[in-house]
């Protein structure tokens, strides 16, 4: 693989939703020129809005001027048309977590993208080795697991897929830590790091609360004070979406056994639309 983090200029993003977006944003914000792709208009333009509110939240809380806000938004271009990251040095998929899916986009990325092009995921819970098996350079494909909400969550997980080259994954490294994150490496394992343990800790905090054991303020209080965490798990589950922690909890589940079984009070609350707070209800309310 020819590229270094110094021929990198152009970054694509596949998905304009909360993680695409987000993505986009904090390349921007470290002067790559963006390309945000997604299949409708409809998208990219919620996906510009969403830029756009986090980028005042910055300004007003004077970690970007205006200036610095107005440039990072000038560095991304939206498109529907996947044609349109053929030129970029990187491209990161952000689309939805199903497999089927990004095997698809990797499928038209790895004929559209140049032969040196890095090919990154940000998948939660699949395997990179699954999502790259068809593909012609499977080497160039690896994990770039970014948290939510990016332009605020220091962390990036980096996976290491059977066929990733040693080049792609130290390439994945160095971008992340040029846009101000920090690193950390997972082979290819369900869950990788954060979610093989995130999971099973939110769903126990959602088990002791449907089982009385303590109120869900007490329950989160008790995580936050007791374990220095900044939030507990329900309001750390309501803040990634209940589908989200369901549908991660389930493909653990299929592939690590009885002890990832999301919890029924889980998947209660999806079936009722209670999403957390991006539908305004989950464990909490929300405006």
């Amino acid at each position: 693989m020819a590229l270094h983090l110094e021929t990198i200029d152009r970054v694509g993003v596949v998905g304009a939703g909360t993680m695409g977006s987000g993505i986009a944003q904090v390349a921007a914000t470290a002067d790559y020129d963006v390309v945000m792709r997604d299949i409708e208009r409809e998208y990219v333009e919620s996906g510009f809005e969403t830029i756009d509110d986090s980028l005042g939240r910055l300004v007003s809380r004077d970690r970007l001027t205006e200036d610095e806000a107005g440039d990072t938004r000038d560095r991304i271009t939206g498109t529907t048309d996947l044609e349109d990251l053929a030129d970029c040095d990187i491209v990161i998929e952000a689309a939805l977590e199903d497999l089927g899916v990004k095997r698809d986009i990797f499928a038209d990325l790895d004929s559209v993208c140049r032969d040196d092009a890095i090919l990154a995921t940000n998948t939660s819970t699949l395997s990179i080795t699954s999502i790259a098996s068809d593909l012609e350079h499977p080497e160039r494909v690896v994990g770039l697991h970014f948290m939510n909400p990016v332009p605020i969550m220091e962390g990036v997980e980096i996976v290491v897929g059977e066929k990733t080259a040693n080049d792609a994954t130290e390439l994945a490294h160095t971008f992340a830590e040029d846009l101000e994150k920090t690193t950390w490496e997972s082979d290819d394992k369900p869950g990788f790091v954060t979610n093989r343990i995130l999971m099973p800790w939110i769903n126990e905090g959602i088990r002791a609360y449907d089982e009385d054991v303590a109120t869900k303020e007490d329950i989160d209080t008790g995580m936050e004070l007791g374990t220095n965490v900044p939030m507990g798990p329900l309001t750390l589950a309501d803040h990634i979406g209940l589908d989200v922690c369901l549908h991660a909890s389930e493909t653990l589940h299929e592939e690590l056994g009885d002890r990832y079984k999301p919890a029924y009070l889980l998947k209660r609350k999806v079936e009722a639309g209670d999403l957390g707070k991006k539908t305004g209800n989950g464990f909490y309310e929300y405006e």
